[in-house]
């Protein structure tokens, strides 16, 4: 049997946004569960109203030339997303990286992600980072495994969840 075949392209539709949607709320879905004993931290990201909001408002800051939305498609079917934009004039930031389960294992967080890179560097950006938790091992593991080291916080937290986010550099 051949191996199934992916492809990364823009979001651009109104379905695309919708799934683009549903996917991020299924990657909340898998951080609640990681992190049961650890209910700050979700709510820190992603508490309801403010999450929705930002769903609500997609594409919002992650339109070019300041960022982009990433989808992987299999045959017609959405398996993964991710979105960039803006940290300052050389940076750009990847959030919300999700891959469903039916499109694991397949290196399209890898492709998406390196896809993503591209995109950045040929807007004009010099570096590209990205934060995750620590409750997501794969994630450090892909994002280690493509070059991007370990980097001092770009933004801020509260001092409670320090120890639970890593960030993540990679120059382009």
């Amino acid at each position: 049997m051949p191996a199934p075949v992916f492809h990364i392209r823009h979001a651009r539709s109104d379905d695309d946004l919708a799934a683009v949607r549903a996917l991020c709320w299924a990657y909340r879905d898998v951080l609640i569960d990681r992190t049961t004993d650890l209910p700050g931290l979700v709510d820190h990201y992603y508490a309801v109203p403010v999450y929705q909001q930002l769903m609500d408002d997609l594409p919002g800051k992650h339109v070019p030339p300041d960022g982009e939305i990433f989808v992987a498609t299999e045959g017609s079917q959405i398996v993964a997303c991710g979105m960039t934009h803006r940290i300052d004039a050389a940076t750009c930031e990847i959030k919300r990286v999700y891959v469903t389960p039916e499109g694991r294992g397949k290196g399209v967080a890898r492709r998406l992600c390196r896809d993503a890179m591209d995109w950045a560097k040929a807007a004009g950006y010099r570096r590209f980072v990205l934060d995750t938790m620590r409750r997501l091992p794969e994630a450090m593991a892909l994002y280690e495994g493509m070059g991007f080291t370990r980097a001092a916080p770009y933004h801020e937290l509260p001092p409670d969840l320090t120890q639970h986010i890593v960030f993540y550099e990679h120059p382009l």
